[in-house]
């Protein structure tokens, strides 16, 4: 036997039942991935703040029918696009299928590293060695797309290495059937060479919706409990779209606002992609009218919005984080970090500003006054309570903020 063969068999012998199966796959990835590999990545990674709206170069988007696959509308749907946090949905179709062969339990401890730790936001705020459970780690990607918690979850099914975990998803991916999809790290964090496509997210979707229909009610919880901190979901289609109840949305400033949204109504399941828009609240009505068009082509009449879906009784009693029992309040609050003379500098106070608040969603809206234009920079999609505490963080750091609630007058006291 070739020495390096020898060398192979002893780590996975060496290996206890994840780390075996995650060293099985990495050793096997070279073959499988070579041909991705050898094919050059033709998307350029924008450094600056991305300036993505709806029918811009970076704009796909499409609707599929869950139960068939048949695709009812699409635009631009092949081509390559950064996921930002769409890459949590790997992430935990991995965690999910890692739970069904008992390779982890919901109640197991997840190794909290140096290196999760350091994640940027958003992020639940793990330091090394912080006590979290797998069942915890779900709640913090589905509700707070925190970072930390997926790579610490990347590290756990991948042996101890974030980077093996990612190859472990592009492997996973191709099984799938998402042809074009590379993975990097398991959050979706900024990297050149990871990337996707609006098909390959919707294959994904409906993977996640058919392969584990109980796991997938956990995309649905509306909020929970960490350290005494109530966390909300980020997805406010959950609130606003009638029949959504998941997945996931994504920002980075390569990509624009990314979201991908299940919704049903009578026994028919959609599940959109909407990439490269240039605010949340365009990346909401935006997907509304998509999936409306695409109950419209399937005679699907419009109902009202439903109760969501019970979590499922996977959420223990005991040391767990559990959901909070009140509902998340209207979302309508934002907080002005500042106005300015340019856009460029608009977007880069309101970029420094979501960093260290941790929440919102970054804007930037201009105003013309006796011909004199200024850009006032926003963090947007907040609660009453997370605009003050938005505001209270970037007073620690001395920068500017100023609670803004629904009238457009009213302003909260700091």
């Amino acid at each position: 036997m070739p020495a390096q063969s020898r060398v192979r068999g002893k780590l996975i012998k060496a290996a206890g039942p994840a780390a075996r199966f995650a060293v099985a796959l990495v050793i096997l990835a070279p073959v499988i991935l070579a041909p991705v590999i050898l094919v050059p990545v033709a998307l350029a990674f924008v450094a600056g703040t991305a300036r993505a709206q709806i029918g811009s170069e970076r704009y796909s988007s499409i609707v599929i029918e869950a139960s068939s696959g048949n695709v009812l509308s699409s635009v631009s749907a092949d081509d390559l696009r950064h996921p930002a946090s769409l890459t949590k949905m790997m992430t935990l179709y991995m965690v999910f299928e890692a739970l069904r062969d008992r390779r982890v339990t919901l109640n197991q401890n997840v190794p909290v590293s140096g290196h999760a730790a350091a994640m940027s936001p958003s992020k639940l705020g793990l330091s090394p060695g912080t006590p979290i459970t797998v069942e915890q780690a779900i709640l913090g990607l589905v509700t707070k797309s925190a970072n930390d918690a997926a790579a610490a979850l990347g590290e756990l099914l991948g042996g101890g290495d974030e980077e093996r975990f990612a190859q472990m998803m592009t492997l996973r991916a191709r099984a799938l059937g998402m042809s074009h999809t590379v993975f990097r790290n398991a959050s979706g964090l900024p990297d050149p060479e990871q990337v996707t496509t609006a098909r390959d997210l919707a294959t994904l979707g409906r993977h996640l919706v058919l392969d584990f229909p109980a796991e997938y009610r956990w995309f649905s919880i509306p909020n929970f409990t960490w350290r005494g901190r109530t966390i909300f979901n980020h997805d406010r289609m959950l609130q606003t779209y009638p029949g959504a109840d998941g997945i996931k949305t994504g920002y980075i400033d390569a990509s624009g606002h990314n979201l991908v949204t299940s919704a049903v109504r009578g026994d028919v399941r959609l599940v959109g992609v909407v990439l490269g828009a240039s605010t949340n609240p365009e990346r909401d009505v935006h997907m509304a009218m998509l999936l409306d068009q695409g109950f419209e082509q399937l005679d699907v009449p419009v109902t009202t919005r439903s109760a969501s879906p019970r979590l499922p009784s996977l959420i223990t009693a005991a040391n767990a984080a559990t959901p909070a029992p009140r509902r998340a309040p209207a979302a309508r609050w934002s907080v002005q970090v500042g106005s300015f003379a340019t856009e460029s500098a608009a977007r880069q106070a309101v970029g420094q500003a979501h960093r260290v608040a941790d929440d919102g969603d970054p804007r930037v809206e201009s105003a013309t006054v006796r011909g004199h234009t200024t850009w006032r920079a926003l963090l947007t999609g907040l609660s009453q309570s997370d605009a003050r505490q938005a505001c209270a963080a970037l007073g620690r750091h001395r920068m500017p903020c100023a609670p803004i609630g629904p009238d457009a007058g009213q302003m909260a006291s700091r």
